[in-house]
């Protein structure tokens, strides 16, 4: 029993210390977000922010909200836009069984594994030629092609796990392929969706490449350019600009809280009864 003791508290000390080592670099962004300009070359710096400030987060209000608010619209588009494409496209390739399904999910897995950056210059050429360049609804057009291969395939595995029998059973009733997938295949599948929608936000919001090509210099910007814009014109307000980045943390750190538990969750969960 002693030795078992032992050994559980060498487990949790060493993932408190490997957490803690992790989350530090968090940690010196929120002190620097609240250290004074006067205290940012102090040697040694401040572990504590003993003398804090909030000017860098009435900065972010100031400067960086309409930023915020883009990015916001970016990455709910893309959601909506990823979760409407790819939750139909996983449902055919998982239970409709079309012809040529496993080379389209062969080109599905290709497609991650192109760079985004080549991606982004055949968007450019193409939008230069439709006139959406610097628009809000191109970027969403634009990082929606990284989500939802990522989406149909992901769709694919979780549907592909729903009992034969809840299909069979709604067909007896007279429900056709499109009332199956919307009444039942879907809300069985929130999972999926709570899974496809966090990671779609995410790479939204945090996308710089197609931001900095497509939409670089427009009336709409998202944060990502926002801040690379105010570490270029002000290189020297530090808590401003961590402030900036702690903020642009927030939401995406909040979403990762509350859809943990569906990610990890099984998407037949509470499907059936035995």
């Amino acid at each position: 029993m002693s030795r078992t003791r032992r050994h559980t508290w060498v487990k949790t000390t060493t993932g408190v210390l490997l957490t803690g080592i992790m989350l530090f670099p968090v940690y010196w962004m929120v002190n620097v977000s609240l250290t004074r300009d006067r205290d940012m070359r102090k040697s040694p710096p401040d572990l504590l922010p003993l003398h804090g400030t909030l000017t860098g987060y009435h900065t972010v209000l100031d400067e960086q909200l309409p930023y915020l608010g883009t990015s916001l619209v970016i990455g709910l588009g893309t959601v909506v836009l990823t979760v409407a494409l790819s939750a139909p496209a996983g449902y055919a390739l998982a239970k409709l069984r079309p012809r040529g399904g496993g080379i389209l999910g062969f080109v599905l897995l290709a497609a991650q594994m192109i760079p985004g950056i080549i991606m982004a210059m055949g968007f450019y050429a193409i939008y230069l030629r439709l006139g959406l360049l610097q628009s809000v609804p191109g970027l969403i057009v634009a990082d929606s092609t990284l989500a939802v291969p990522f989406g149909v395939l992901i769709f694919t595995a979780f549907m592909s796990g729903i009992p034969g029998e809840l299909l069979q059973a709604a067909t007896t009733d007279g429900a056709g392929p499109l009332r199956t997938f919307w009444s039942i295949v879907l809300p069985i599948s929130r999972n999926a969706v709570v899974t496809v929608s966090l990671f779609a936000f995410l790479w939204s919001w945090s996308d710089f490449v197609f931001a900095g090509t497509l939409v670089n210099g427009g009336a709409h910007e998202p944060i990502t350019l926002g801040i690379y814009h105010y570490i270029g014109n002000n290189n020297q307000q530090w808590n401003a600009i961590m402030a900036t980045a702690v903020v642009a943390s927030l939401p995406a750190a909040v979403i990762l809280v509350l859809a943990q538990r569906y990610v990890a969750a099984g998407v037949t969960a509470g499907a059936v009864k035995d």
